[in-house]
């Protein structure tokens, strides 16, 4: 059986990425939302279009792993087209072992399109329906679960009693919008099993059904319901852990940007998958925290959410020549 550092779960999908010159970023008639505007029934000219194979929240993580040095594995699903294909090689010219990357000839590859305005972007998703299996992926040292589609909880309990079975197996657990939708009650599992947990606030407040926004508040409501380290991002404005074992919690500072953020896609993604694979290295929280936010500021300095993923090496190089105020403080 394989010796796996990393498994990372989850469904595979191509980006296709429209950058847009002409619309508006403003605010919903409450003023809670952000909203992008184009005008209706018009032809709205484009800057450029970029495909990216290969990509995902769990995908980009696998990568992420793979270059920070483990033996990184992916667990998903692509179709029998040209596309599934295309996935099948960037997974391997990124380190990526595809043992676990089942192909279904006669459907498609998942395809979702990016309305990239700025530096944010809006994603337009759709998840083929492919029949979940939990092929016999013996005992990884971590498990990173994310965003399946909305017919996957069937998965989800196969997942859990292998948990119940393999305790000496450790779960991060980073929710995407189908499995956020299910409901805690649904994925409850997960939950219980998670060393790792990871959001942003957002998601917090809307997994936990609260407007609550001091963000240590949000992180012990989240860790109730069973994960031993609660993370929660926060943008640019920084990242929060919680150690509930020792009832202590940490806010990181975002690392400079060496210049403005081109695209955001994966910065969520970088920083959890970091995080990860630093705690399984054998760093630290707070240490972990530098490392997650390192390779996030990279990632946002390029298209997609790859591109940016830095070497453990390189990421060295960034905390080595880290300003002082770089630094987890305990809140």
């Amino acid at each position: 059986m394989h010796h796996i550092d990393f498994l990372a779960i989850g469904d595979t999908v191509v980006d296709a990425f429209i950058r847009l010159s002409q619309a508006e970023d403003t605010f919903s008639a409450d003023h809670k939302t952000r909203q992008l505007c184009m005008t209706f029934g018009d032809k709205i000219p484009f800057e450029f279009a970029t495909v990216l194979s290969a990509v995902g929240n769990s995908p980009n993580a696998a990568v992420s792993a793979a270059r920070l040095g483990l033996r990184s594995f992916l667990l998903s699903n692509v179709g029998g087209d040209d596309y599934g294909k295309d996935c099948l090689e960037t997974f391997k010219q990124n380190g990526v072992h595809t043992d676990f990357v089942k192909v279904h000839e006669g459907k498609k590859t998942n395809y979702h399109y990016v309305l990239w305005f700025h530096n944010e972007r809006t994603i337009l998703i759709k998840h083929e329906d492919y029949p979940y299996e939990l092929p016999d992926v013996g005992s990884p040292k971590w498990i990173y679960l994310s965003s399946l589609s909305k017919t996957s909880l069937p998965f989800h309990k196969s997942l859990e009693a292998y948990l119940d079975a393999h305790p000496e197996v450790q779960l991060a657990f980073q929710p995407g919008t189908f499995q956020m939708s299910l409901g805690v009650d649904a994925l409850a599992g997960m939950y219980h099993h998670a060393t790792i947990f990871f959001c942003n606030v957002e998601e917090a407040q809307r997994i936990l059904g609260t407007e609550e926004k001091d963000v240590k508040k949000l992180m012990q409501k989240l860790s109730e319901l069973g994960p031993k380290t609660v993370v929660v991002t926060d943008g640019p404005n920084g990242a929060y852990a919680f150690d509930k074992e020792n009832n202590k919690a940490w806010f990181m500072p975002p690392y400079p940007d060496p210049k403005e953020p081109y695209e955001r896609t994966g910065a969520g993604d970088a920083f959890a998958s970091t995080f990860t694979s630093a705690r399984s290295l054998g760093k630290t929280i707070p240490e972990a925290l530098a490392w997650g936010s390192i390779n996030s500021m990279s990632v946002v300095q390029y298209v997609g959410a790859q591109e940016g993923l830095l070497t453990q090496e390189k990421l060295l190089e960034y905390i080595a020549k880290a300003p002082a105020s770089f630094v987890a403080k305990e809140i």
